[in-house]
């Protein structure tokens, strides 16, 4: 009741009474009950009117609520739809979008908070009877009415419409916190999976979900295209001048999966970037990896998994002080543990390292340009001959593919180095392991955040990716 509670001059949103004040019409006839945690709760409002041209309007509509200031906005926490109404504390549970947490699984924790309340009423009803049936000392039998039965609560389709509604609430300050979101290291991936989704109207609509994030795994911008090309020039242009009306210096580098390098001239998508000139683009190296990869005869083979960790091994170097305080750190944990010193050699050491631990807490650079294509020729060398076959005799590669991608790929080896300047670690805390103090770190290095952010949003969504694809005859 802003009106008579609050005070609050309100307004006639009609045009033709030019912002006329509303007055107070009296109580609205009809109660809404409202789904909360673990009962349901009465709402009534007030009905204010227009003395001029007479219109009649609701506290809880969207005309009265829009003219509140955000303090009162505020207290006003009910979502409401034509049929229910739902507290805005049992929607929060919805916002952290975490395996697993959706809204089958808030009705069902709704459902069992509603039984328990209703079970401890109908408890305090019973001893209530039977205390005022026990100090009844009268002859006559008394009987007492059945507790109410428990209201049945709205389905889980019902808690997705009103997410929706309250993210809409919310957009202002959602379009407000995405396009605050800036970054040093920019990193742009494609992706399919999310348009295959699309149905109805939408369908076949867009063909790529381009998304674009930065250092600390953030998104600052995903948008819909009907190509990669011509289709990204808005974003681009969107993004470069964000950064210039915020007045934040432009990025360092950009990782993406194609268009980094060519042999002369700069390629489409640093024109595209063309608000900024400084800006270096890298090719992310697991898609380079993705490309080598491509040589083999099958990812089923033996030597498959073996080869890309040479592959790896072959572009990166681990940071060598990283490295030995994370060795003494696993063998005084070892020691702990039990383990006599004497037996705990350097291999025995290396071999109870996890790559988790060494990715956690371990920096790695790349070998630079010429090392790499020499570490990488003689891998692809050796794998070549009698040591890439299986115990079936079946070769890791085929001869004439891996050599003609190792010849067009040997030109990106130096767009996937490690540029000297631009720190890619950031500290995130630290652990103790054996007592000893190991520092977590963070990877500014490729899309591989991207890649998960994809991977997550095609969960997200509901519905096969094969439902919407256009069968192939």
């Amino acid at each position: 009741m802003p009106y008579r509670l609050w005070r609050v001059s309100l307004k006639c949103t009609n045009s033709e009474c030019v912002g006329h004040q509303l007055t107070s019409g009296g109580l609205h006839r009809r109660v809404r009950q409202v789904l909360d945690i673990d009962s349901y709760y009465n709402l009534v409002t007030e009905t204010l009117i227009c003395t001029k041209c007479r219109s009649s309007y609701l506290s809880w509509g969207d005309a009265v609520l829009q003219q509140l200031d955000l303090a009162h906005r505020s207290e006003f926490r009910v979502i409401l739809t034509q049929k229910h109404a739902i507290d805005i504390r049992a929607i929060r549970f919805l916002r952290e979008r975490t395996m697993g947490n959706g809204p089958v699984r808030l009705v069902g924790q709704l459902k069992e908070n509603h039984s328990e309340q209703w079970l401890q009423r109908v408890n305090r009803y019973t001893a209530e009877c039977m205390g005022f049936r026990n100090n009844n000392l009268g002859l006559q039998q008394m009987s007492f009415q059945r507790p109410p039965d428990p209201v049945e609560l709205p389905s889980y389709k019902w808690l997705l419409t009103v997410y929706s509604k309250d993210i809409l609430h919310r957009l202002d300050d959602i379009k407000a916190a995405i396009t605050s979101t800036y970054g040093s290291i920019l990193k742009m991936d494609s992706t399919k999976k999310i348009t295959k989704k699309l149905s109805g109207p939408a369908k076949g609509t867009a063909q790529w979900m381009t998304s674009v994030g930065n250092e600390f795994g953030q998104v600052l911008i995903s948008v819909l295209t009907t190509d990669e090309g011509n289709g990204l020039d808005a974003m681009t242009a969107g993004l470069v001048e964000r950064y210039r009306r915020a007045g934040v210096s432009p990025p360092t580098v950009l990782y993406v999966d194609c268009h980094c390098c060519k042999e002369a001239g700069d390629t489409k998508l640093k024109q595209r970037f063309g608000g900024w000139p400084g800006i270096i683009i890298r090719l992310d190296i697991w898609h380079f990896m993705r490309r080598l990869a491509g040589g083999v005869t099958t990812d089923a083979h033996q030597l498959y998994p073996i080869f890309m960790a040479r592959l790896s091994a072959c572009i990166f170097e681990w940071d060598a002080e990283d490295l030995a305080l994370l060795r003494r750190a696993k063998r005084e944990q070892l020691t702990k543990e039990g383990l006599p010193t004497a037996s705990l050699t350097d291999v025995i050491v290396d071999n109870c390292i996890t790559k988790a631990e060494l990715a956690l807490h371990c920096r790695r650079r790349t070998r630079g340009t010429d090392n790499t294509i020499r570490l990488l020729g003689k891998l692809i060398e050796e794998l070549s001959g009698p040591k890439g076959r299986d115990a079936m005799g079946v070769g890791l590669f085929e001869p004439v593919r891996i050599q003609h991608l190792w010849n067009i790929q040997k030109r990106h080896v130096g767009c996937i180095q490690d540029l000297p300047d631009v720190p890619l670690y950031t500290q995130t805390g630290t652990l103790n392991k054996g007592g000893v103090a190991l520092k977590t770190y963070r990877c500014a290095r490729g899309s591989t955040s991207l890649e998960s952010f994809h991977c997550h949003l095609a969960r997200f969504i509901p519905g096969s990716p094969l439902h919407n694809m256009t069968p192939c005859h």
